[in-house]
């Protein structure tokens, strides 16, 4: 495995624990700053915020070579974590997460460039997943660190250990890293024009649609688990790592099964799998070893459709790839508050924890048929001629 590939995944594990982190220390946080969870919340928005304002505003930086733009993406994260880690009150936190957000999508599109650069012949969508696999293991043992640092000494000391990982993963890139060639600049118009064509469109609407669905489900899984499947809440924690093992094995097929098979054919799979996955959730979650078995292919599905979806997005953004490979992860973004949101509405309504996954089945369908439509019209074309 190349350096180079190892060094963009170590920063997209910083940012991984970043993004997913406050889920797991909300409690802490809430209680230090004299806030309620309700309001806590908002710090969770604040990134997804953050993460929605810094992709597009890459494009003022398209002129730069693709390493120094990662290098200041990087820089931004430790400011942005290290300011959370010293946050007096609540207004400062919610400021130093939406810092934390801006480099977020932006970093993914950029490292997606470079990674596909640096790959062998056929090989680009693995590159584009070894890349990734930074945010799953940053759920499979970042998350469960930072979520223990916060219980045993201080939720103050993860963010802190992030914007230290960040100075060396800026080491590793200048190291590692080779300078690569700059993507032609096309103006400040050009940047947008890919929009124009429909490709990306149904590109970015199945991610959306797609992670919705399964966040949905994802966002109550602990509940769901605990009062659903019969587990204890102590072993909870054990669980997550396995979603995040299953984060990892999907990442990695999927990646490369797409230099295989078509990024579009896997990830329309994929997308098609986690549909069929959180029906049989919906329906078997009180079968305490099955549901475990389909949280692990269900995370997995979500991963396998990531890499493929990153690599499309390039393809089909001529003129303005940063702008499109950044944008896959707004898409995710939006489609984590969406999902969030109406997979709480049964709960709400006083229905039973296995709904939201019932209710994240029809985004997954909607994800499927745009990926289909996608690989149909497009990717289809390209193979018979």
């Amino acid at each position: 495995m190349k350096k180079s590939l190892i060094a963009l995944a170590f920063g997209t594990l910083g940012l991984g624990i970043a993004e997913f982190v406050m889920m797991g220390i909300l409690p802490d946080v809430a209680k230090n700053l004299h806030i309620n969870i309700a309001t806590a919340g908002h710090l969770i928005s604040a990134y997804a915020l953050g993460v929605c304002v810094g992709a597009p505003m890459l494009i003022l930086a398209r002129k730069f070579p693709l390493k120094r733009i990662l290098m200041g993406l990087v820089a931004i994260v430790m400011i942005g974590n290290i300011c959370a880690s010293l946050a007096p009150n609540y207004w400062v936190m919610l400021v130093a997460r939406f810092i934390s957000g801006l480099p977020h999508g932006a970093y993914f599109g950029v490292a997606s460039i470079v990674a596909e650069k640096l790959a062998d012949k056929g090989k680009g969508s693995e590159a584009v997943s070894i890349m990734i696999a930074g945010m799953t293991i940053a759920n499979l043992f970042g998350v469960p660190l930072g979520t223990s640092l916060s219980a045993s000494i201080s939720w103050r000391l993860t963010f802190l250990l992030v914007g230290a990982w960040s100075v060396i993963i800026m080491y590793y890139i200048w190291r590692w890293v080779p300078q690569v060639e700059n993507l032609p600049d096309t103006g400040l118009k050009g940047q947008f024009r890919f929009l124009k064509s429909p490709a990306p469109w149904l590109l970015l609407g199945a991610t959306m649609l797609g992670n919705g669905g399964v966040f949905c489900w994802y966002s109550y899984v602990n509940p769901l688990l605990t009062h659903v499947s019969g587990f204890s809440p102590h072993s909870i924690t054990f669980f997550m790592v396995l979603a995040g093992f299953g984060m990892v094995v999907g990442n990695l097929t999927g990646g490369k099964m797409s230099d295989k098979y078509t990024p579009g054919r896997v990830a329309a799979f994929a997308q098609g799998s986690i549909c069929i996955v959180l029906l049989m959730i919906f329906f078997f979650a009180k079968v305490p070893w099955l549901s475990v078995l389909l949280m692990c292919l269900c995370t997995a599905g979500l991963f396998a459709v990531s890499s493929p979806q990153q690599v499309l997005l390039i393809r089909y953004s001529k003129g303005g790839e940063m702008l499109g490979a950044a944008s896959v992860q707004v898409a995710f973004n939006l489609g984590n508050a969406i999902g969030a949101y109406c997979g709480g509405l049964p709960l709400q309504a006083n229905m039973g924890y296995q709904y939201p996954a019932l209710i994240g089945a029809p985004f997954a369908l909607c994800g499927f048929i745009l990926l289909t439509i996608f690989f149909r019209k497009y990717e289809s074309m390209r193979i018979r001629s």
